[in-house]
């Protein structure tokens, strides 16, 4: 692991038509932490503080912009509004990066939630690649099977809306897995697509893919969660998810080891700067 430089981070951004951040709380930490770097802006560069008053400003300072919840939701959620609001603070050359988020935290999944996934693809391949981290797990009490069917479901809804990416499968593939889908139910009574035979091998082509499981437990978590999202639930999740990722051509990237001697201010989220670098260092690697 090492730090990179906002030149560097814009370099690494610039290589993707537009790089989709999918999951939950976590992951917008993750997009926070990006505008912060992309902003150069320990302070204020993960919130929309174009717009803040002076008692923003000041309550709103550094960590507060990730750990106070209504400065949390004045957060940064698409680079293009950072373009429309305050272009001068971004330190990327104009027009080169596209960075948004899709929150969705919990299988199943929102109807609307999948329609706007739908609407952010073109229907034509784009001159450079789609990139999309997918992060998911607490909200659905790290669930193994919930985050398996929340994955396929993303997974088979992006290849349905853009035929462009079946350049990494074949028709075949494509036709026979879609419709294994059909119809299949879980236990909560809505479709799920585990039964899909996902490739063996990574498929990143024009579709490069990373999964983040969520980052170590800290002694403020609240007791009523550590059986089922304490240190050892996550480590378990954590392993599950890697051998998962890898059958279906993700990438994936854990975040218990780099977290567990972390400060958490309530137990679940790691501060903000420990959230800036690995997640940077794995995308500059699917790229």
């Amino acid at each position: 692991m090492r730090w990179f430089s906002s030149e560097e981070i814009c370099e690494i951004l610039a290589r993707f038509e537009k790089v989709v951040i999918v999951g939950d709380s976590m992951m917008r930490h993750v997009i926070g932490s990006l505008n912060v770097l992309i902003r150069k802006d320990l302070g204020y560069g993960a919130v929309t503080d174009w717009n803040f008053s002076p008692e923003e400003r000041k309550e709103c300072f550094c960590n507060y912009q990730f750990n106070v919840k209504a400065c949390s939701i004045q957060g940064i959620f698409k680079t293009a509004d950072v373009v429309k609001n305050d272009p001068n603070s971004l330190s990327c050359p104009a027009n080169t990066i596209d960075v948004m988020i899709e929150q969705m935290i919990r299988f199943p999944i929102a109807p609307e939630e999948l329609s706007r996934l739908r609407n952010l693809l073109p229907s034509s391949k784009p001159l450079r690649p789609y990139a999309f981290i997918f992060g998911h797990g607490l909200w659905n009490d790290l669930d193994l099977q919930a985050t398996l069917d929340w994955l396929d479901l993303i997974l088979e809804t992006t290849i349905s809306s853009a035929p462009w990416l079946q350049t990494d499968y074949t028709s075949s593939y494509f036709v026979d897995n879609v419709s294994k889908f059909a119809g299949r139910r879980s236990r909560t009574g809505v479709q799920r697509s585990t039964s899909i035979s996902w490739p063996d091998k990574r498929h990143n082509g024009f579709w490069p893919r990373l999964f983040l499981t969520p980052n170590a437990a800290g002694k403020e978590k609240p007791d009523e969660w550590l059986v089922s999202q304490g240190n050892k639930a996550l480590t378990i999740f954590e392993e599950s998810v890697k051998e998962e990722a890898w059958r279906r051509g993700v990438e994936h990237l854990g975040t218990y080891n780099m977290s567990i001697q972390s400060n958490k201010f309530d137990g679940v989220y790691v501060t903000p700067v420990l959230s800036l670098t690995p997640k940077t260092n794995s995308l500059s690697q699917t790229a």
